[in-house]
């Protein structure tokens, strides 16, 4: 039977979704690590599902400031998958590659900019790419659009595109480790109910 809502997934669903996030953050962690030239793990992720309010409190509060990486999926599974850019991760990524870090967002110039843009598409693109390749879907990305605003108005895009079907939308988080410090790892993944009825028929978990 088909859902119509995130919140009436089922236990096995969840496990199910759970893994993906698992081998998706994963896979993230791997091409980090190669873009960065140094070692990067993820802690063990964690899967939920949350109203959006409450996944903006899991970020940490509508009002603070974070880079924003937004990329529309298409093909056969449709939604939005954002991915979080807390300043302790911006830095990780700036001092890596450019060398020099930042004290405030306000900061950030075109080069920053396109650093941290292309780390959000690679993130973004390898955990499609572990979900599509294990439920064997066809998923198109766009060019990624980035933002740095606060977290309440940055979460507005997938509120207003998709908050008509379900007031509900998967969190996955954990923490990227790189040479003893942690820095939090934080994507958002909305899938309309369609696609998400889709994808959990091909992952051999709805009894539809």
């Amino acid at each position: 039977m088909a859902i119509k809502n995130y919140n009436e997934l089922s236990s096995l669903e969840l496990d199910t979704l759970r893994e993906i996030g698992s081998m998706g953050t994963g896979n993230a962690a791997t091409a980090l690590s190669q873009m960065l030239q140094r070692e990067v793990r993820i802690t063990l992720p964690e899967v939920r599902i949350m109203g959006y309010n409450e996944a903006i409190e899991w970020i940490g509060g509508p009002e603070e400031i974070t880079a924003g990486v937004l990329v529309k999926m298409g093909g056969q599974i449709n939604g939005i998958m954002l991915s979080c850019q807390q300043l302790d991760f911006v830095n990780l990524v700036l001092e890596s590659v450019l060398g020099a870090g930042i004290s405030d967002y306000a900061q950030l110039a075109d080069l920053e900019n396109s650093c941290l843009i292309e780390v959000g598409n690679i993130m973004i693109s390898t955990f499609i790419n572990a979900l599509s390749g294990l439920a064997g879907l066809d998923v198109t990305l766009t060019v990624p659009a980035f933002t740095v605003d606060m977290q309440g108005a940055i979460l507005a895009v997938p509120m207003a595109e998709y908050g008509g079907q379900s007031d509900y939308i998967m969190t996955i988080g954990g923490n990227f480790v790189c040479e003893n410090k942690q820095v939090p790892c934080r994507l958002l993944m909305s899938p309309d109910l369609r696609s998400l009825n889709a994808l959990l028929r091909k992952l051999g978990v709805s009894d539809e």
